[in-house]
């Protein structure tokens, strides 16, 4: 199990982390990281990648998942300031009998956060749990105001064990549904590019994309188009596009005025949620 120990530095933690993982993907052939997003199909998913495939999913798996799932696989579960989201909302019990026990590998509690707080295996039930911390990983290049997202997290550290493993991503789009949104204390922006690098260097494959870029092609069948020609361009035409956005958003925003008030409303009626309760319990003491 990892966690963070006192009295044991960041090199060695992330040293036997490395080296448990490296154990533990050994013999697959693929790791496939699959979002909740509603463009995975895991029908589809499950006839593309070979019996050594290790699937990993994140956190509230009944958004991709409709049956317990026969293949191997791991459940990663992200802390927040109060421990791991599942235990704090209590849907520990309602996301592990989506998978086979027989080829299910345990949970994984993972905090990527410095306020983040991993939970006790035992918050857990009977499953196997371990715990992974990569605060310390991102602090040197993730923007500060933010903090990664669970799969960007565990993406980019694979990537950096030399596994020998193909990683792929499904459902990697940062793209809000008509089911699910999306958190704005990640960089989603940030994230996508560095995934995409890593994908047209060959790193990760990623279901969906073009490891072409139909910019950087442009230049090679019109030499006389510089890429600083090209990047210089497309800003330009990014900028007018945010622009003519922001027009069309500030007109919704005058259209929701009386919705923005009922809602306003109704948030400082309701009674107050099971976390924000706790907050207000925790700052009580701080005081």
């Amino acid at each position: 199990m990892i966690g963070r120990d006192e009295g044991v530095d960041f090199e060695t933690r992330n040293s036997a982390a490395a080296e448990e993982w490296k154990s533990l993907l050994a013999g697959y052939s693929d790791v496939v990281l699959v979002a909740n997003s509603d463009e995975v199909d895991i029908e589809e998913l499950k006839a593309r990648f070979p019996e050594t495939t290790l699937f990993i999913f994140f956190n509230k798996v009944f958004k991709v998942l409709r049956e317990p799932f026969t293949r191997h696989s791991i459940l990663l579960s992200r802390s927040g300031t109060l421990g791991a989201n599942l235990v704090k909302s209590g849907k520990v019990d309602k996301v592990l009998p989506y998978f086979d026990m027989r080829t299910f590998h345990g949970v994984v509690n993972m905090k990527a956060g410095p306020n983040e707080q991993l939970s006790p295996a035992s918050d857990f039930g009977d499953v196997h749990v371990r715990h992974l911390d990569l605060t310390e990983v991102f602090t040197p290049f993730y923007p500060r105001a933010s903090v990664p997202t669970t799969g960007f997290a565990l993406c980019f550290w694979l990537t950096t064990l030399d596994l020998g493993v193909r990683i792929t991503l499904a459902g990697f789009s940062s793209k809000r549904s008509e089911r699910y949104k999306v958190f704005d204390v990640h960089d989603w922006t940030f994230e996508q590019v560095f995934l995409r690098l890593m994908f047209r260097k060959g790193k990760i494959d990623i279901i969906g994309r073009e490891a072409s870029n139909a910019y950087a092609d442009l230049s090679a069948h019109f030499p006389e188009y510089t890429p600083a020609d090209i990047a210089l361009t497309a800003n330009e035409i990014i900028g007018e596009r945010l622009s003519n956005l922001s027009s069309i958003v500030d007109r919704l925003m005058d259209v929701t005025r009386f919705l923005r008030f009922l809602d306003r409303t109704w948030k400082s009626i309701k009674p107050k949620s099971r976390k924000q309760r706790r907050w207000d319990a925790m700052e009580k003491k701080g005081g």
